[in-house]
């Protein structure tokens, strides 16, 4: 689940705050907001990844959400970049990523379980596009149309045992955004090896560099 959600993990469970590479831009945003230089605030011990941050307050990652869905953007919260968010918790406890951990849950809790599924098709009569929109259906299960896989989970959640109707957030089924974001997930997932993925080949015989493609 960390691979997977790679930008956003890497802030909030795998990285310590003194290892990130917070943008100038953002680090005058936090001094304006909280009247301290970031560098200051690292070296106090006042920041902390999502992790860390459930055992300095003494909660699970629904509780550190909980707190963390109190804060409001340029007041207590600062987005750094994609993925990569600041926030004021307590006074002089500043949490990056603090969502994070309850997402997670949802896929590391015992008794939880990922299906997954390689499909392939002729890209000459179905565009990715279409896979996506049409195939698998809107991220809101509700704006799927019918026939698409979304929509059904939608309509049969109860039958499938799901213990809640499907929503936005969690709609039933994930699909690569991309080509290229499938060649990643695969590799992530299944542990394929570059030279030996289609798409991978594909990369390769066009001239891009594996080391390139890895970054």
């Amino acid at each position: 689940i960390d691979k997977h959600y790679g930008a956003i993990a890497s802030k909030a469970v795998v990285l310590k705050p003194s290892e990130l590479n917070v943008p100038e831009k953002g680090k005058k945003q936090f001094q304006e907001m909280f009247g301290m230089s970031w560098e200051d605030a690292v070296a106090q011990g006042k920041v902390y990844n999502a992790k860390d941050a459930c055992e300095k307050l003494s909660c699970d990652g629904a509780g550190l959400e909980k707190k963390w869905r109190k804060l409001t953007r340029g007041k207590d919260l600062i987005k750094f970049g994609g993925g990569f968010y600041c926030g004021q918790l307590e006074d002089g406890i500043f949490v990056m990523n603090g969502f994070y951990m309850s997402m997670r849950s949802a896929y590391c809790t015992p008794g939880k379980q990922i299906h997954y599924y390689t499909v392939s098709w002729p890209a000459d009569s179905l565009s990715w596009e279409d896979f996506r929109g049409k195939v698998l259906g809107a991220t809101n299960p509700r704006e799927a149309p019918r026939g698409s896989i979304r929509r059904e989970i939608l309509e049969n959640y109860e039958m499938l045992g799901l213990e809640a109707e499907p929503n936005v957030g969690d709609n039933g089924v994930h699909a690569s955004a991309s080509p290229f974001e499938g060649l990643a997930e695969r590799m992530n997932w299944l542990g394929c090896k570059l030279g030996e993925d289609e798409f991978g080949k594909g990369l390769l015989a066009a001239g891009v560099s594996e080391k390139d493609i890895l970054k």
